[in-house]
């Protein structure tokens, strides 16, 4: 399938829209106002043409997101931009004990229409609190959901369903998609088709065949999606094996059923996730989908992730702790018996 706009300004005509089209929606974060427009940019123009309702905050995770968990509370909407998704660390207590509880402490139902920005992930050199994937913090904290930027979901519809939820939800943002033009599956002389299923915004499946003619399924979030195709193309291209990729928007809760369907198929899965391990996301796909298909998996799902290690900022050091390509590879090669 062919390119469409850098996600970057996909991201930001996304936010355009959905401000245009809802009065009581805010947009808060540091130094998101024009001229500056965020620290990647994504939110240039916006204070520009929603100047009551896109505010640059005080240096404070803490604080920003108390304000919004207020909006929120009173009936209005709030996007947040947390400027690196590291930071997320320091408005822990707001989105665990507020964002989280506050729908369901007053007796009745409360819709909380909130969206949480965390440009997320290394491979830039950024070094140890600026690269990291927290992911698997926020998984299990009853009412937040999580989502990830891909290159094959419309932004514009995953930002309406996320407002649309009436609860809290957090969007990482893989750093190095930005640049990434949204909607491009080619790699090499590989086709991949892509297709959408499952539930709203749903999974994309990436094949050379029917997804569920491939000999393994790898499930990988929208920021390692583009080294699991690497590794896919790899195997169709030197062993003549071939692997669907399938990207959710939604990590958590996740929608496991076009997955288990495919996995049923296949016998043999791999989880990708750029996390250090222990209490992953990957473990927790890995475990809904090795309970549901026990007995007709080939071989136990297996994972790929990050080294237990900080960051380096140096290119050659992040290298030997991030998710890297020949990784995915030597792994499924050993799912496969190649």
């Amino acid at each position: 399938m062919s390119g469409g706009p850098r996600l970057v300004d996909d991201l930001n005509r996304a936010l355009h829209t959905v401000m245009a089209e809802d009065d009581r929606l805010y947009l808060l974060g540091e130094d998101i106002a024009d001229p500056y427009g965020g620290a990647f940019k994504v939110t240039r123009g916006l204070s520009t043409a929603f100047p009551g309702r896109t505010l640059s905050t005080p240096i404070s995770e803490q604080a920003l997101l108390g304000v919004a968990n207020g909006l929120a509370l009173q009936g209005d909407r709030a996007i947040v931009e947390i400027m690196f998704g590291d930071f997320a660390a320091l408005a822990f207590d707001q989105l665990l004990n507020v964002s989280g509880k506050a729908g369901d402490m007053y007796g009745h139902g409360l819709a909380m229409h909130l969206v949480v920005r965390c440009p997320s992930g290394g491979y830039r050199g950024y070094g140890p609190t600026h690269s990291q994937s927290l992911q698997k913090h926020f998984i299990g904290i009853p009412n937040l959901q999580l989502f990830e930027l891909t290159p094959f979901h419309p932004n514009r519809e995953v930002f309406r369903h996320m407002l649309g939820l009436g609860k809290p939800c957090l969007f990482f943002e893989e750093k190095t998609l930005y640049a990434t033009k949204a909607g491009a599956a080619r790699r090499r002389d590989v086709p991949f088709a892509c297709r959408l299923t499952g539930a709203a915004p749903g999974t994309a499946l990436l094949s050379v065949e029917e997804p569920e003619q491939a000999d393994c399924l790898i499930v990988a979030p929208g920021g390692m999606a583009h080294l699991a195709l690497e590794a896919a193309e790899w195997l169709f291209l030197e062993d003549e094996r071939v692997a669907t990729v399938a990207v959710p928007s939604r990590l958590y809760p996740l929608d496991v059923d076009p997955l288990a369907r495919i996995a049923a198929r296949t016998g043999r899965v791999l989880v990708v996730d750029q996390g250090t391990g222990g209490g992953t996301w990957a473990e927790t796909v890995a475990h809904q989908l090795h309970t549901r298909l026990w007995g007709r998996l080939h071989r136990p799902v297996a994972i790929v992730h990050s080294k237990e290690s900080v960051i380096p900022a140096a290119g050659h050091l992040e290298r030997r702790v991030l998710v890297q390509r020949d990784w995915i590879t030597a792994a499924l090669r050993e799912l496969l018996d190649v």
